[in-house]
């Protein structure tokens, strides 16, 4: 648990900072207790305020789990989008240009501290609270898949991939692209950056192979008479 040093000589804490101190306390809390073992006494220990301020910003336990996966997925949107705006939308080498989009995702919201608290709450309380992550659902992949696929789409007219089904494709897509980091991730590690790339090349590799156009090899001429 944090310990201010110098508690008589701290500044008070403006509003938003008590709200996000809460909800990183939260969530580190959610994640090593899990829901039904997290109490709002814990999680105002570790924020570092009454469980009175944490009652007046969120009300009780549920509001404030809520509260924590929606700031966890507002964060990973917000990494995701700005990755997404790097897709390669005119490559020059379809390929190379995936796999550094590819390096980039997984780093970037897959890899980083909010994708693994959102995992491990995931892990943890899913299967148990699945009504607590219907925002999540809505707000996270469903946006992911649709944004991804409106890109995959956009190759698809241009001639560079061959796919049919947009959608089926983004979620192949990210699907693949951490297949090898699995293990190390339900482990709670941090994937090297060796394996993040190779990783990616294998994902788009296979990615490729199953939508990349296919190329008609012409027939020989039929022999005359």
């Amino acid at each position: 648990m944090k310990e201010n040093p110098f508690p008589h000589f701290a500044a008070p804490r403006s509003h938003s900072a008590k709200r996000a101190s809460i909800l990183e306390a939260a969530a580190h809390v959610f994640c090593q207790e899990g829901f039904g073992g997290a109490n709002i006494d814990l999680i105002a220990a570790e924020a570092g305020v009454s469980r009175q301020t944490v009652y007046n910003h969120h009300g009780d336990k549920d509001n404030l789990f809520l509260a924590v996966v929606k700031d966890i997925t507002d964060r990973t949107n917000a990494g995701l989008f700005a990755t997404l705006a790097t897709f390669p939308d005119h490559p020059k080498d379809l390929e190379a240009e995936l796999v550094a989009f590819a390096i980039r995702l997984n780093q970037n919201c897959i890899c980083n501290r909010d994708g693994k608290f959102l995992r491990k709450l995931i892990q943890t309380e899913g299967e148990r609270y699945p009504e607590l992550f219907a925002t999540w659902r809505n707000e996270g992949p469903l946006k992911t898949w649709s944004a991804l696929a409106a890109r995959f789409a956009r190759l698809a007219h241009a001639g560079l991939l061959d796919v049919d089904d947009p959608d089926l494709a983004a979620r192949q897509f990210l699907a693949l692209i951490n297949a090898d980091l699995q293990v190390a991730l339900l482990l709670g590690e941090t994937p090297t950056e060796a394996a993040r790339e190779t990783s990616a090349r294998n994902a788009v590799r296979t990615f490729l192979r199953a939508y990349r156009p296919r190329v008609e090899t012409a027939k020989p001429a039929s022999a005359t008479a």
